[in-house]
């Protein structure tokens, strides 16, 4: 059974390519199809409670969608951390091969010794590479071949200027250390621009995970505060004892309501946020959905914690 075949087209190839760039060993089809099994085991469990607490069973629904969302973007982070390695250590990779070249050594046999186990899990990408050169197969051939297996962009960019280099009969040595210094030169400058970025994460990261929930605490506790004197005050234009400028009437909006809509507005807030910082420090949005879970743990925290505070004091001062 291939349960990927659920999924739309774009969603089930982007989704088999997460699986094998995660470094999953296992057919993406049979590494899926243990994940849906997991759902479903999940699910199970979850319906049999929902049953004996008598929760409505669309709730087991969603929580069969949530899991299996949670596994999808859990490969995709895979996978990119595991790529995110490899480019870290390619400049120390292609200085080695450089290296080897210079001493003498045959190309075939300088990708076979750069293949260490420091530069996991790179080396095994390496060694392919090697072992590939060395049964014969062109070396423009193989490293195409890496290139495609790690979708790398940068490591792709990479590997076509080394592939230029050799057709153009330069020396492959130079070129190796050029490219590894320049790559090196790069990574530092993505590491400043990352430090003057970080004043922002800073703030967004406050501003959703504090400022928004403490907003939230206090304008419900008042919302309840105003229905509770507005519930207790006679109809002024009803019972004609006085003339006054204004009226107060009933409040059609409940307090459950003004709960509930602050729970999902900060859960939005703080998933789009996490994206959001995501893509300001490492390029790609995705990446910040680590961050999504401790965000809103702490902002609902906050939020219950300034509506417990809150109401204990000023609910206690009010005469009604």
């Amino acid at each position: 059974m291939n349960t990927l075949m659920f999924y739309p087209k774009k969603i089930r190839e982007q989704y088999i390519k997460n699986i094998r760039n995660s470094g999953v060993e296992t057919p993406p089809t049979k590494y899926h199809n243990s994940l849906f099994i997991f759902a479903l085991i999940f699910t199970t469990v979850v319906s049999t409670l929902f049953f004996i607490f008598n929760i409505n069973m669309i709730f087991s629904f969603l929580a069969f969608i949530f899991i299996m969302i949670f596994l999808y973007f859990k490969v995709s982070l895979q996978a990119s951390s595991r790529i995110k390695k490899m480019e870290e250590v390619f400049p120390d990779v292609i200085s080695l091969m450089a290296s080897n070249l210079r001493a003498g050594i045959t190309i075939d046999r300088a990708f076979l010794l750069a293949a260490k186990p420091e530069f996991s899990p790179l080396d095994k990408e390496i060694l392919k590479t090697g072992k590939d050169i060395t049964t014969g197969q062109d070396i423009v051939f193989a490293l195409k071949k890496m290139s495609e297996r790690i979708e790398s962009e940068k490591i792709s960019k990479v590997v076509l200027l080394i592939i230029s280099g050799l057709r153009a009969g330069g020396n492959v040595s130079d070129l190796l250390e050029q490219t590894a210094s320049n790559m090196k030169k790069k990574e530092v400058l993505e590491k400043k621009s990352r430090s003057t970025i970080l004043m922002y994460v800073i703030f967004i990261l406050f501003a959703v995970g504090a400022g928004a929930p403490m907003l939230f605490g206090l304008s419900s506790i008042l919302v309840e505060i105003v229905m509770g004197m507005t519930s207790n005050l006679p109809d002024m234009a009803a019972t004609n004892q006085m003339s006054l400028p204004l009226s107060f009437t009933e409040i059609n909006i409940s307090s459950n309501f003004v709960l509930w809509f602050s729970i999902i507005f900060i859960t939005v807030t703080d998933f789009i946020s996490s994206l959001v910082v995501g893509l300001v420090r490492k390029g790609e949005s995705k990446e910040g959905l680590k961050y999504f879970l401790p965000l809103i743990t702490a902002s609902l925290g906050i939020f219950f914690f300034v509506r417990v505070i809150l109401g204990n004091t000023l609910v206690n001062f009010m005469p009604f």
